[in-house]
Order: structure tokens, then C-alpha cells, then sequence
């Protein structure tokens, strides 16, 4: 996956952390619709602000940010924050109305039979998490025990009530700042959750939502992307433009579509641009040309033909973005009564490519011209047999050696070159 898509959902995640912790942040309850919900009541927000509540918040995001990287070992920043807040809630703001966690359900779940619905079937974002995590940590994830171990934790889940869930990026961040590295500190997460769930949960309630929003609010700042989105634009503009929108893409319409449509785009630009580099490739010319690297037999063999053989040079993958080169190159010499096809050079064709050659050949043959092939082998030979155009040329006129092939061209151009008839030319060459 491109990096501007990666850095985009990135970036866009962090973003809509911290617009859905503005209202918890000013002491207000979050509105209904989510990001663009907020955006809309933000005038009504920062006028209804509670100021114990956003002093708890700010407390909060201080702690976060001044607390020393040396100690973050022994103790998480988080976790300091969470306390400190919450004991000024209790001990300074007792008999103030402020926002709490409130009562948590205990207790584990009963086992039961799930039900399935069309309604369901819905992507997951776990992989998506793991990039996150690959670019704070600078480590690579394995995919496949990614998803195996999201399979297995969601069947146990449909077992017992609960739904099917992903990675989550918040947790997965927080879970970093704080140190965490391998899937040790993944388990101690989900063994801290399962103790809070079977006994401790009343020592919970009383945690400020404003100090939830801080920490929430901090994550997301750390999601954010600064240092691509600082030089994006001097890198690439079009890379600025795919990071922009799909960072637009994830706050306000879905995370999974700004992926899908990021990647489409960042793809059609990268085969754009592979394209005109394969296009240079490309290469069809009557004399001596300093492009390609002619033996000097060759170049004799050009500067003999006087222009009535023209060689077809070909280098590298073609992929189907190369087909619109080959076709203007063929076109741009018609002045000529023999063409050599090199396709020595050329690993792997396309079938668009494929195509392109098959109507200069069949151009070239309709006009009683001979096509003389080249280096025609392995994965290239077999396309153009089961497309039917190695038939279109006679065995006698395929070649291993260039030089030998031009050699042909040009005997075939001085023999028959000033013959009126080319049907009569052709019967006598192939014959």
C-alpha cells in the first residue's frame, strides 16, 4: 500500500480522535453524528464550556506532554495522568457536576447460539491498524497471524453475545506510548480488562470523562502524521493531493472508502508513470541511434539499408500503459519495406502490448512488408503463440541474433526492394 494512503488514514484517524474528545474535552456530552455532528455544534460547544472539566482536560494533556521520556519505563504517562486527574476530581471537585465514567456491567457472559445477516458482512480495519503500528514502532506485521488471531478472538465473541471486532488504532497507540512491544503487552491489556470486569469496576466510576478526553486527545495528536504531512507537498505534489484526500475521505465519509479510493488512485498514477518510463523503452528507427546499443555490423547494416529497414526495439516489462507507445512510435515511419521486431530484451508482455505489436505486424504484412522477429522466448513467445502471432510470421524470418536478423532485412530489401508487386515479393521470400 502507498505510504500517502498509510499516512492519510493515519492522520485521518488522529484527526477524528480529537474532534470526537472536543465535547468530553469542554465539559459537553458528544452530539449526535459523530465527527460531522461535533463540527456542526462546535459554536454551541465552546459557548456551554465547562471550565472545571476543561481544566482537567488541559491538566491532563500537560501531564502528557511534559512528563519525562526517561521515566515513561517505570511508570506510563497515561496511567499518571489517569490518576492525578482523577484524584483533584475527588478530593478538589467532589461537590461539582462534573462527567464521569459511571457504573460499568460486571460480570462474564453466557453462552449462545449466533445469528447471521446479510447486514454483517463488513470489512475489517485490524490491517490497517498493524500499518499504524509498523510506522510508530518501525517493525513489519505478519498479515496472516494478524488475521488468524482476529478470526479466532471473534468466534469466541459470536460464541458469548459480543461483536465481531478489529484492531483497534487507539488502544494499539496508547498501548505503544506506553511501551509495549510484542503480544505480551497485548494479553496484559486484555488480563487488566478481564480484572477491571470481574471486580474492580466500582473503583472506575468515578474516573472524570474529562481525563479520558486528554488521553484520547493526546493519541490522536500522536496518530497524526506530522512529519510526512510537513513535507509532502516538497516531495511530490500529487502525493499531497492522495494524503489530503484520503485524510478528507476518513473524517468525513469511511475509513474503508478513503483506503479503497487512495489506493485506486495512487495506483493509476503509479502505472501513469511507469508507463511514460517503459514508453522511453520503446524505440523504432531507420539509422544508427545512440539510445541503442548497436555492434558496429548493425550500424553498417542500417546505414546500408538506406532507410528501407526500420528496427523495432523493445526493452523491459511491457505493460499494458506501453501499448499507446508502441503504436505511436510504429506510426511515426512508414517509409520502410522491412521491419525487425527485437523483443530480446523484453521479460514479460502484456497482453494490451501484445496486441499493439500484433497490428504493427499485421500493418506491416497487409503492405507486403517482411517482419523479421527477434529474441523471442519464454514467457513473451508464449503469449504471442496463443494469440496467433507468431503464426503471422514465416519460421525462416525468427531470429535469436539481432545482427543476423538484420542481415536478412537488409538482403531481403536489396533483392526485392524496387519490386512493383509486393504480393509476388512476399510468395518468392517466404518461398
Amino acid at each position: 500500500m502507498p505510504y500517502t494512503v498509510i499516512s492519510g488514514f493515519m492522520s485521518g484517524i488522529g484527526v477524528i480522535l480529537i474532534i470526537l474528545q472536543i465535547a468530553p474535552f469542554l465539559g459537553q456530552d458528544s452530539p449526535k453524528g459523530g465527527v460531522i455532528g461535533t463540527v456542526q455544534n462546535l459554536p454551541t460547544l465552546i459557548g456551554n464550556i465547562n471550565p472545571l472539566e476543561t481544566f482537567l482536560a488541559i491538566l491532563t494533556v500537560a501531564i502528557l506532554f511534559l512528563y519525562p521520556a526517561k521515566l515513561k519505563k517505570f511508570l506510563p504517562p497515561q496511567l499518571l495522568a489517569l490518576i492525578i486527574g482523577t484524584l483533584i476530581a475527588i478530593f478538589f471537585m467532589g461537590g461539582s457536576e462534573i462527567r464521569r465514567i459511571g457504573e460499568i456491567s460486571v460480570g462474564l457472559p453466557s453462552l449462545q447460539v449466533p445469528t447471521f445477516s446479510p447486514s454483517q458482512l463488513q470489512s475489517i480495519d485490524a490491517l490497517l491498524t498493524s500499518l499504524v503500528a509498523d510506522s510508530l514502532t518501525r517493525t513489519e506485521h505478519n498479515s496472516n497471524k494478524e488475521l488468524i488471531g482476529q478470526g479466532l478472538g471473534n468466534l469466541v465473541s459470536g460464541l458469548f453475545g459480543g461483536i465481531a471486532g478489529a484492531g483497534a488504532t487507539m488502544g494499539t497507540v496508547v498501548n505503544i506510548q506506553a511501551g509495549g512491544r510484542t503480544a505480551v503487552s497485548g494479553l496484559t491489556r486484555a488480563l487488566a480488562l478481564l480484572v477491571v470486569v470481574l471486580g474492580l469496576s466500582q473503583f472506575l466510576t468515578v474516573i472524570p470523562s474529562a481525563v479520558l478526553a486528554g488521553i484520547a486527545f493526546k493519541v490522536g495528536m500522536d496518530i497524526v502524521d506530522w512529519g510526512f504531512l510537513k513535507r509532502a507537498h516538497k516531495i511530490s505534489p500529487k502525493a499531497a493531493i492522495i494524503m489530503y484526500g484520503v485524510i478528507g475521505l476518513t473524517v468525513f465519509v469511511d475509513l474503508i472508502v478513503a483506503v479503497g479510493v487512495g489506493v485506486f488512485v495512487a495506483n493509476i498514477l503509479t502505472i501513469e508513470r511507469l508507463s511514460n518510463h517503459r514508453a522511453d523503452k520503446v524505440k523504432a528507427v531507420t539509422y544508427d541511434d545512440e539510445e541503442i546499443e548497436l555492434n558496429v555490423e548493425e550500424k553498417q547494416l542500417l546505414e546500408q539499408a538506406d532507410g528501407r529497414v526500420l528496427l523495432f526495439y523493445l526493452s523491459g516489462p511491457m505493460i499494458f500503459g506501453v501499448a499507446k507507445a508502441i503504436s505511436r512510435e510504429h506510426n511515426l515511419i512508414n517509409d520502410y519495406q522491412a521491419l525487425v521486431l527485437d523483443l530480446s530484451e523484453v521479460p514479460i508482455l502484456g497482453v494490451t502490448s501484445s496486441l499493439a505489436l500484433e497490428n504493427a505486424i499485421e500493418e506491416a504484412v497487409d503492405q507486403g512488408r517482411q517482419v523479421f522477429l527477434v529474441g523471442v522466448s519464454g514467457q513473451v513467445e508464449k503469449r504471442l503463440r496463443k494469440l496467433g502471432v507468431m503464426a503471422k510470421i514465416p519460421n525462416i524470418n525468427i531470429f535469436e541474433d539481432r545482427t543476423e536478423a538484420l542481415e536478412r532485412a537488409v538482403n531481403y530489401v536489396e533483392k526485392y526492394g524496387n519490386m512493383a508487386d509486393t504480393d509476388t515479393i512476399a510468395s518468392q521470400v517466404v518461398g
